[in-house]
């Protein structure tokens, strides 16, 4: 059983800051530091903190609900959720890989573009993935698209990694690529990208992707995410769907944005 870590939240004079802004204090014997939440080679590198910091003082439900849609998608269709071949982009520390293992996946694939996170994969939860690579979808060789081709990859899961700046358009739009047609596509947002309000171009993508011919949607879920530091709830949509067809890089030009 692993120790339990002293952290501590900011006080509430100094916690209006934006989501991927947000700290706590790790103390131990003789220091005290200051970690983002998103800082995830730092948390990573100390057994068991993300866990403790962002499931249980936090309550993020987001790998079990995202998993759950894309289970839900798929039993409406004949084909069975053990035959699926995944790609679990930005992985992490392995939870979301975690509950698709309980779920028997037949093939489970795991990338990140930090190194800290596969380690950690492999101290706390080893054998989950049948591989994990350590890769920068922005920008994959020839090499590695072969390499991950080869896993014949008909499923993408992305749980809590879009939007800030973690995973880039061009990075998901190559994964979302890189699984078979009428293969299988789920992952969550926080709600405000769905509201036209949101200008942003990840806010501009996802929506024309939601409504458009390359994608069919399933189901879509607003939850909760988790709880912010001042214990307010975060609402996430997560969405579920069957892929149509490849992406073509056209479909960025319109919005504006880089291919």
């Amino acid at each position: 059983m692993q120790n339990r870590h002293r952290i501590q939240f900011p006080p509430t004079d100094v916690r209006e800051l934006c989501q991927d802004e947000v700290y706590f204090y790790l103390e131990t014997a003789g220091s005290r530091q200051k970690i983002r939440l998103h800082d995830y080679d730092r948390i990573f590198a100390v057994p068991g903190l993300y866990e403790q910091v962002v499931y249980d003082r936090l309550k993020c439900q987001s790998p079990t609900t995202v998993v759950d849609v894309l289970h839900y998608a798929v039993s409406q269709s004949p084909q069975e959720f053990n035959s699926l071949r995944v790609l679990d982009l930005g992985a992490g520390n392995g939870m979301v890989g975690d509950e698709l293992k309980k779920r028997g996946v037949s093939r489970l694939v795991g990338a990140d573009i930090i190194p800290e996170a596969r380690d950690a994969t492999e101290r706390d939860r080893p054998g989950v993935y049948d591989a994990y690579y350590v890769m920068d979808f922005s920008g994959l060789t020839d090499d590695s698209r072969a390499e991950l081709r080869a896993w014949s990859l008909d499923s993408l899961i992305c749980v809590a990694a879009l939007g800030f700046g973690d995973i880039p358009v061009t990075a998901f739009l190559e994964a979302f690529n890189m699984i078979a047609k009428n293969g299988w596509i789920a992952f969550n947002i926080k709600e405000t990208f769905l509201d036209r309000s949101d200008d942003s171009g990840f806010s501009r993508f996802i929506r024309e992707l939601i409504f458009s011919k390359y994608l069919d949607l399933y189901h879509l879920q607003r939850y909760r995410h988790r709880f912010s530091i001042e214990g307010e709830p975060l609402y996430y949509f997560a969405l579920g769907g069957k892929k149509n067809a490849d992406v073509p890089p056209s479909f960025l030009g319109e919005l504006g944005l880089s291919a």
